[in-house]
């Protein structure tokens, strides 16, 4: 099989996803970062919606973050999903649902004032409560074997905790199931070697660029 090339921007949580699963699975792979302000004519040849992840595998694309990530599972065995149907369409389904909080972490962090701040941290809380309440003894999402949902979740769980460290609000510490899943999935190394280096400060760096609420008043930009 063709070594598969990852189509990515550096700071992208969805493109961290495939790398963190090619990385558990010991997939060899390359990946090419691009500006996604400048997008080159060949990526948009490639990605049909113009966004990345895209995966190339001899010469075709597969993009969207979840199909890359399911079909990975498929064809770099073992399997990490749930083997019983309806097993496997919950955790699909909670893959989902934490492909939505990402969006709500991307208004956290971008919201210009308090309001809007507020407004998204609280929905963000919201969404933490019902992962809360679904989570087992854990320490994953499916109880004591990593599956895809935690790599999906982990890029979005990072993120959080980055920024708690940075002196955001703690979103974990009345979640304590959920602690217990983000100290978990940290403590992998591939949630560190999904990262470019420098990843912190790059990430902090690109918030601080859009002086945002939480860019002024957490993390000292001017």
């Amino acid at each position: 099989m063709a070594k598969p090339r990852l189509i990515s921007f550096e700071l992208c949580p969805y493109v961290q996803r495939s790398v963190i699963l090619l990385l558990e699975k010991q997939v060899d792979f390359d990946i090419t970062y691009i500006d996604l302000a400048h997008k080159p004519d060949w990526f948009l040849a490639l990605s049909p919606l113009g966004k990345v992840p895209v995966l190339e595998v001899e010469g075709r694309a597969i993009f969207e973050s979840a199909v890359i990530a399911e079909y990975l599972d498929e064809v770099y065995p073992p399997s990490i999903h749930p083997k019983d149907p309806l097993d496997k369409a919950v955790n699909r389904a909670w893959i989902e649902f934490v492909s939505s909080l990402f969006v709500a972490n991307y208004g956290q962090m971008m919201a210009p004032d308090q309001t809007g701040f507020e407004a998204k941290n609280a929905e963000l809380g919201r969404g933490l409560d019902q992962l809360e309440a679904q989570l087992g003894v854990g320490p994953y999402f499916n109880g004591a074997e990593p599956a895809l949902i935690d790599f999906c979740a982990a890029p979005l769980l990072q993120r959080i905790e980055l920024c708690q460290r940075a002196g955001l609000p703690d979103l974990f510490q009345s979640r304590p199931k959920l602690r217990c899943w983000v100290t978990s999935l940290l403590d992998r190394p591939s949630l560190s070697q999904s990262v470019p280096a420098g990843f912190e400060e790059k990430y902090l760096g690109f918030v601080k660029s859009k002086g945002s609420y939480v860019a002024q008043h957490y993390l000292g930009a001017h």
